[in-house]
């Protein structure tokens, strides 16, 4: 066995724990409230749901092959680092599902018993957070994650959008056997299980805003934002579009709890600076990943944030 395999094995099993929470959500989530609301959501249950408005199919032994056929598929797809991240999923997914079944059996019918609203929300908010936390592994839950997965190689899409357009086409395929009211409460799943994933993804992270600053007082704001903020800022050249008049822009990015004491830092030395405020979802690079070095936005030169005055 290479270095680079038992690498990967090691990888995978330290991400073992994570990957079996997601995967006991997902289960959860179907045998809950999917399974026994017929709710229209994405992935093999779904798709199961589907079927059985169709055929007269067992729900849950179809997840299982559904959940199969896919990891065969994404091993052929995605290769091998795709099969060491997927298996654990494949293997454990459908035994957490059958667990989860004869326990909630042990519970009296009416005292799981949720309306369809309800089970809706909630199915999309588990599955939504199953497959977040297995995502952050650089993982997979396997079954109908893989499409995503598989089309996220070659186009970059972000994943939470691929798995909203894969899931919402599986709901709309359902809409013969489940009319439309049935196919309007999956695409609210979807939608729910699409926004749960992106956040999850982006749990822990630091909130970051981005600020455009236009104003004749540039060389003094820029000044003290070095010296009261300890942050860069990047000179952008622009050209008013009626005056036509050359504009220089500061461009800085700083941490959410940074930015009143900038927006106040601003207007008590130009009342008048044109000030565009906006969130940045993520960010790398200097002063944010390395939390060891602050870099000067001028020469790129490293600087000690203790003795760093902004000159």
């Amino acid at each position: 066995m290479g270095v680079e395999m038992k690498s990967e094995i090691k990888k995978v099993l330290k991400s073992v724990p994570i990957i079996l929470l997601g995967n006991l959500c997902i289960a959860l989530a179907a045998t809950l409230f999917i399974i026994p609301n017929h709710i229209l959501v994405g992935g093999t249950a779904g798709i199961s749901v589907i079927l059985q408005a169709f055929f007269d199919i067992d729900v849950q032994q179809m997840i299982q092959i559904l959940t199969i056929g896919m990891f065969l598929i994404g091993v052929v797809a995605l290769g091998k680092d795709f099969t060491f991240k997927t298996i654990v999923s494949t293997i454990c997914y459908p035994i957490l599902l059958e667990v989860c079944s004869a326990v909630l059996a042990l519970f009296p019918a009416d005292f799981l018993a949720v309306d369809t609203l309800t089970a809706t929300i909630f199915s999309g908010v588990l599955v939504g957070f199953g497959i977040g936390i297995v995502y952050r592994c650089d993982a997979s839950t396997g079954g109908m994650d893989i499409p995503p997965l598989i089309i996220h190689k070659y186009t970059n899409i972000p994943l939470s959008v691929l798995v909203m357009i894969v899931d919402g086409a599986t709901v709309l395929m359902g809409m013969i056997g489940y009319g439309l009211m049935g196919t309007l409460y999956g695409i609210l799943s979807v939608w729910v299980c699409s926004f749960v994933i992106q956040k999850t993804m982006m749990m822990g992270l630091d909130k970051v805003s981005q600020i455009l600053i236009i104003s004749e007082k540039k060389d003094e704001i820029k000044h003290q934002i070095f010296e009261q903020l300890d942050r860069g800022c990047t000179i952008l050249k622009a050209q008013g579009g009626f005056t036509q008049e050359q504009k220089d822009v500061l461009l800085v990015v700083v941490p959410f709890k940074q930015l009143s004491a900038l927006t106040k830092l601003i207007s008590a030395i130009d009342e008048t600076a044109f000030v565009v405020v906006s969130d940045a979802n993520e960010v790398h690079g200097r002063g944010f990943t390395d939390s060891k070095v602050y870099f000067s936005p001028i020469d790129y030169s490293p600087i000690n944030p203790t003795s760093y005055s902004g000159k």
